[in-house]
């Protein structure tokens, strides 16, 4: 079986503090400063890049990082500059924005940007993501879906950037009530762990394959893998879904997961 993870990573369910104590994008500075006091901000994901750069430009250079620079791809003939190819491996941390996942997904795939992102990250450059940047951290991603009661009403699924395997996250979770296409989406691959992160909450996950929460509120792991019972084959359109045997875990920050050994650590325990 394949590494689940290669790198360190820092993945944000969203609307992460900006204006206070910062806690979860000052963890983000202090990281990428043990290695290169340098920040790349990817804004592919949205279509206000220069506003949402500036933000983060201010926040990050307010938290000391010396060097503040941004990848602004909105086409794939950018994502093949080698210009941005450079920017990538001169960064020392890289930080995608929110927006719209797909976007992130369907412009750099595939691309010279892409192929450097995937060996800078193995290389242990930090890479983190907020909200859709978030959401484009795994093999496979949630690009749109109701969140009510769990049924086969559209629910959305892609390839992502594959920089974490075996998962798929949703973010803004407890805050828009995602615990429904969650559970949908672990129930067409029951092998894969739904990790549901809320806002201004993150996990920072190791070379190891375990993370920790940092932030406000909590991370939610849905682990389907010993299932007794599914409906979800015979499911016509607007029908409920059936799950039996679903473990659910609920993570406070300083606790973590093992997804190796598909088990929760509690406090101390990392």
């Amino acid at each position: 079986m394949d590494e689940k993870v290669k790198g360190n990573l820092i993945i944000i369910g969203g609307a992460e503090d900006k204006e206070g104590e910062c806690a979860i994008l000052n963890y983000v500075a202090s990281t990428v400063k043990k290695s290169k006091n340098s920040m790349l901000i990817i804004t592919t994901a949205t279509q206000k890049p220069q506003e949402v750069f500036s933000t983060y430009e201010r926040v990050f250079k307010r938290l000391g990082i010396g060097e503040v620079d941004t990848l602004d791809i909105n086409d794939r003939e950018k994502a093949n500059d080698s210009v941005n190819v450079t920017k990538v491996y001169n960064a020392g941390g890289i930080f995608f924005t929110g927006g719209d996942q797909l976007r992130i997904t369907s412009i750099l795939g595939g691309t010279k940007v892409n192929d450097a992102l995937a060996d800078v990250y193995k290389k242990g450059t930090v890479i983190a993501g907020t909200s859709a940047g978030a959401s484009a951290m795994s093999s496979t991603m949630i690009v749109g879906g109701e969140a009510d009661t769990p049924k086969k009403s559209g629910l959305s699924m892609a390839p992502g950037l594959s920089f974490i395997h075996e998962v798929v996250i949703d973010q803004h979770f407890a805050q828009r009530g995602r615990i429904g296409r969650l559970l949908y989406a672990v129930a067409q691959n029951p092998y894969t762990l739904g990790i549901g992160i809320d806002e201004d909450t993150a996990i920072v996950v190791d070379g190891k394959g375990l993370f920790h929460v940092i932030g406000n509120n909590s991370v939610t792991v849905v682990d389907a893998k010993n299932i007794r019972h599914s409906n979800i084959s015979e499911l016509n359109q607007g029908d409920v879904l059936e799950l039996i045997g679903v473990t659910l875990h609920v993570l406070s920050p300083g606790s973590g997961f093992d997804l190796t050994r598909r088990e929760p650590i509690l406090k101390g325990g990392l």
